[in-house]
């Protein structure tokens, strides 16, 4: 007998972005704010990192408050609304909860219940892994209109005397609506991970380590002194800085070129650079190994809103196209990179 044939839903032939919308933190901290910890200036700091001040959430506001606020603003945009939406993606490692997922909260906040919803850990790379996967859901037939959002609040994850990575960092949320199209408008994108450099970014300690210390167990050393450790405080964020530069440059213009050639494009066929907000000199070095044409407009948001890990990308997007630096229809490369370590890379259309 023979078996039958399993139905699967219609594929469709591309996906394109259909709106980008953006929240940032209400307050503006400017580098006098926060250099005396450190024992900086604001000239290292713009020097170093091109940051003039960072948008950091209110006290109160949650990551929930960004998202959602980031999601009505690209469903406005759209002309949708929340019961349009068949999927809701949120790449964030700032949400405190193991269980539930940001995204079924924000899935509920925005009127898209029943959608199926999820989040997506990989930090700095995580809005270009949820684009990845909603245009392949989009692609496979699954889903009509997909919500990507990128969010964090890294404010609550700082060490005002940290000088590796806290004072870089902003809060803020960039979401994106993927939709059908009858030409491909994301391309294929690049993407992978590099564990063996884990340590490179990293938090203080884990949860785990409370739940040793609760039980009476050693708690393992992480490159902070025992005595920091000891203490349990919040986890915060730490970074080597030099070895993740060199990760980046040497890295990511090679990926940067195999995302548009995936693409079946030329980098003079790029618009757009929307990279990352890490640091400003991460930045003007890709722009010089990578080549792109020299009338290329490069998104450059960490000058006034700091690095937001995941939501970096969207809310870059977000501003070029809201002050008119890019329009509809421009091509646009965007890569992530961060912890883990992980990175993608892909070409988009914008909206």
């Amino acid at each position: 007998m023979t078996k039958p044939t399993l139905a699967q839903p219609t594929p469709v032939l591309g996906s394109r972005i259909l709106a980008v919308g953006g929240s940032r933190g209400s307050e503006l901290v400017p580098n006098d704010d926060i250099v005396g910890p450190i024992n900086s200036s604001d000239e290292w700091i713009q020097q170093r990192t091109g940051i003039k001040t960072r948008a950091r959430a209110a006290k109160g506001v949650t990551v929930k408050d960004l998202a959602v606020d980031a999601a009505q603003d690209a469903l406005a945009k759209a002309g949708l609304t929340g019961t349009d939406l068949d999927a809701v993606l949120v790449s964030t490692v700032t949400h405190f909860e193991q269980t539930p997922s940001l995204a079924t909260i924000v899935t509920d906040a925005i009127g898209a219940t029943p959608a199926p919803a999820y989040d997506v850990s990989a930090a700095c790379a995580g809005y270009c892994y949820g684009i990845a996967q909603a245009d392949a859901l989009v692609r496979a037939g699954t889903a009509e209109n997909v919500l990507v959002i990128g969010v964090e609040k890294m404010s609550d994850f700082i060490d005002p005397t940290d000088r590796t990575i806290s004072f870089l960092l902003g809060d803020g949320a960039g979401a994106t609506i993927v939709g059908r199209s009858d030409t491909p408008g994301i391309g294929p994108t690049v993407w992978g991970s590099d564990g063996s450099q884990a340590s490179v970014i990293y938090q203080t300690h884990s949860w785990l380590d409370y739940r040793r210390e609760e039980l009476g167990e050693p708690v393992p050393e992480t490159p902070e002194t025992a005595e920091e450790v000891s203490q349990m405080t919040t986890p915060t964020l730490r970074q080597l800085g030099p070895t993740v530069f060199k990760w980046v440059i040497s890295s990511m213009p090679n990926i940067a070129r195999r995302a548009v050639d995936a693409a079946g494009l030329q980098l003079e066929d790029i618009d757009v650079f929307i990279p990352h907000q890490a640091n400003m000199r991460i930045t003007d070095q890709l722009l010089k190994l990578i080549k792109f044409r020299e009338d290329i407009v490069v998104g450059r948001d960490i000058a006034d809103t700091g690095n937001t890990s995941a939501a970096s990308i969207p809310l870059a997007t977000e501003r070029l196209l809201r002050e008119g630096q890019a329009k509809s229809g421009d091509i646009a490369l965007q890569i992530g990179f961060g912890a883990g370590l992980a990175y993608a890379a892909q070409v988009v259309v914008l909206p």
